[in-house]
């Protein structure tokens, strides 16, 4: 009596093929029936790709051939025990022929207790091997043409910010809220080690808190954010909304690639500067930052620096003394006449707008105590989610009514001004620079042309 194991898999619980597991279960049989094969087990994998052998039934179907139960192994088809040559080859030589057992396709008619189904075995692997290869080829192309149209190829996973929905991201109030939170503490000097205790103990978004600091570096140099998509290496102009803007991004990244070293000991301008204006002054011809060395302001894209820093490398903006432009910024700001409110106000930033999420809060807590009240779910889960509402909507609420606040008043700047004055008497090139980034943006200049353009009130 020859004692056979015979071994059904798909790729997914609901696949449509013409050999699903009933299909393959019956022809099993009646094969097994019919050779006088007595079926000690019916080994099952359903839902689990042939592409590796992590497979429970499969598993212990091995189990079984190194313990010499069996005679032999059944398949329907070649490509049901697996599709990598690699795969099965090991498979019937390491493991069934090894132990004494017979490895038997149905399919195409051929075992290994004779030659010719031991080449044909490996003949056959080959072509099983083809077809895999095809197919991650084909996925592969289809994820490429995705992207190249703008589209975010991760599926049902959003990046934080973010929600997946009919195939796109669109932006998730709470968590953007987030998002531009820790860029903006990132570029305002904090480490990433600051950032991580901050956000972890402020938020929580919906793949949990923020719960590593590499969750932070890695949402901080996330181009997602700044409204491109990324696959095998390549930058797309993807469709969904930024969250973060190009400058703010890109002075985040220049952040990063100061201090390669030790990131977490990096202080930004203005602690660490060497210039009065250093990291504030920007050419109006190719839009890359000024360097100041060797007694001169040079447009970056000038220098023999650093490459990447370089925006248009035929830039011919002048080169200014250091001195000469650090004289005509403290003068424009000793003439600043603070009553004239119109030379110094900008146009009215966009404020931001969560009233929506904040009445779908109001109608899920309202769901949610109608529930507790049929009695439908336990307290402490209503609880749970209740104070978890509760707290977004608090966040929501209050960055809506603070949203004027984050603007510089009249009274900061006037009192600015003054210690910016006292600084240049007494004070050394980091205290001057505190008080001047309070007051100033950015330097523009364009040859002989120089814009200063004043923080926003």
């Amino acid at each position: 009596m020859i004692k056979g194991a015979c071994y059904v898999r798909v790729s997914t619980d609901n696949q449509l093929e013409n050999y699903s597991i009933e299909e393959q279960t019956d022809r099993l049989k009646a094969y097994c029936k019919a050779k006088d094969i007595t079926i000690v087990k019916f080994y099952t994998d359903g839902g689990y790709s042939g592409g590796n052998i992590n497979r429970p039934a499969l598993q212990q179907l091995l189990s079984d051939v190194e313990n010499k139960s069996l005679d032999a192994v059944i398949v329907y088809k070649l490509d049901r025990l697996s599709r990598s040559q690699k795969d099965t080859l090991m498979l019937i030589e390491d493991k069934f022929l090894a132990n004494s057992v017979d490895f038997i396709s149905i399919n195409e008619n051929f075992d290994t207790s004779t030659p010719f189904g031991r080449a044909m075995i490996g003949i056959l692997s080959v072509f099983a091997q083809l077809e895999k290869d095809q197919i991650t080829e084909r996925f592969t192309m289809g994820r490429i043409g995705r992207a190249k149209s703008g589209y975010f190829h991760g599926g049902g996973y959003a990046p934080t910010g973010y929600d997946y929905i009919e195939g796109n991201l669109v932006i998730n109030d709470y968590e953007a809220l987030q998002v531009k939170e820790l860029f903006q503490r990132f570029a305002n000097g904090h480490t990433v080690h600051d950032c991580w205790k901050y956000m972890s103990k402020k938020y929580a978004a919906k793949h949990g808190a923020w719960k590593s600091e590499t969750l932070i570096r890695n949402v901080l140099k996330n181009q997602i954010y700044i409204g491109k998509v990324k696959f095998k290496n390549a930058i797309y102009q993807g469709n969904h909304t930024p969250i973060i803007s190009d400058d703010l991004f890109n002075e985040v990244q220049e952040i990063f690639r100061t201090s390669r070293k030790d990131m977490d000991s990096f202080k930004r301008s203005p602690f660490k500067a060497s210039t009065l204006l250093s990291s504030l002054v920007y050419c109006g011809k190719c839009g890359a930052k000024f360097h100041g060395e060797h007694g001169k302001y040079s447009c970056y894209s000038r220098t023999k620096g650093d490459k990447r820093y370089v925006l248009d490398p035929d830039c011919k903006n002048k080169k200014w003394k250091t001195e000469e432009l650090d004289q005509m910024v403290i003068d424009y700001i000793a003439g600043l006449d603070f009553n004239k409110l119109e030379e110094l106000r900008h146009e009215e930033p966009d404020k931001p707008d969560y009233s929506n999420r904040i009445k779908e809060i109001e109608k899920q807590i309202e769901k949610l105590i109608d529930l507790y009240q049929v009695g439908s779910i336990p307290i402490h889960t209503i609880t749970e989610k209740i104070n978890a509402l509760t707290k977004e909507k608090s966040i929501l609420q209050d960055s809506m009514d603070s949203a004027n606040d984050a603007l510089l008043t009249l009274a900061d700047l006037k009192a600015a001004k003054d210690r910016f004055a006292e600084m240049l008497l007494s004070g050394d090139l980091q205290e001057k620079r505190c008080y001047l980034t309070i007051l100033i943006d950015k330097v523009i200049v364009n040859d002989e042309q120089v814009n200063i353009i004043m923080r926003q009130i």
